[in-house]
């Protein structure tokens, strides 16, 4: 990779961290969709009888995928049933340092930033706002992966959707104003003296 494009995509990578951090700590974007179950010491409580130590990501209710019958009997239970997704960690295992993950949010918004600075270099466009929309066109590409899909398959709230596709979306906007505007830099002639 060349210097200018890496450059670009750390550039990048700070300034959707940077949007990324304030979405979620200042505004109220990141807690859109969220909120907290009723009766949950009840659910804590029967969460923990049932999984113990058991760290993990659980559909319910649950019919095997490899049943023959899996379709007929998931429709079945679904119809008298609660549904849902539980992501569990057992009392101890839950994330009560930020450092890590914020850290890792970093680095991902870096890693995604270096690929669209790369992606962009390779492109050749000319113009600052064909460069941009070429990125936010990656970043709308981004978004919708895996948010659209999470809330078709496993119904994760529309508002929920929607503010996290907000959040992915500016912070490539605010990645591709860097990128875009780093990439488009003409190096200065030296002057002869």
């Amino acid at each position: 990779m060349k210097p200018n494009v890496l450059i670009a995509g750390i550039l990048g990578g700070i300034a959707m961290y940077i949007w990324s951090t304030l979405a979620h700590t200042v505004l109220p974007l990141g807690q859109i969709g969220i909120s907290q179950m009723p009766h949950e010491t009840a659910v804590l409580t029967a969460a923990q009888a049932s999984n113990g130590e058991k760290d993990g990501l659980y559909f319910f209710p649950w019919v095997d995928p490899k049943d023959p019958q899996m379709m007929q009997k998931m429709n079945a239970a679904m119809k008298v049933n609660p549904s849902g997704l539980l992501l569990y960690h057992p009392p101890g295992h839950g994330e009560t340092d930020m450092a890590g993950p914020l850290i890792g949010e970093f680095v991902k918004e870096l890693a995604e930033s270096l690929i669209a600075a790369f992606l962009l270099s390779l492109a050749a466009l000319g113009a600052y706002l064909c460069r941009l929309g070429f990125v936010v066109l990656i970043g709308i590409a981004a978004t919708i992966t895996t948010n659209v899909s999470y809330f078709l398959w496993y119904g994760f709230p529309l508002d929920y959707t929607v503010a996290n596709m907000f959040i992915e979306g500016v912070g490539y906007l605010a990645a591709g104003l860097v990128i875009a505007w780093w990439l488009g830099r003409k190096s200065v002639p030296a002057v002869a003296g």
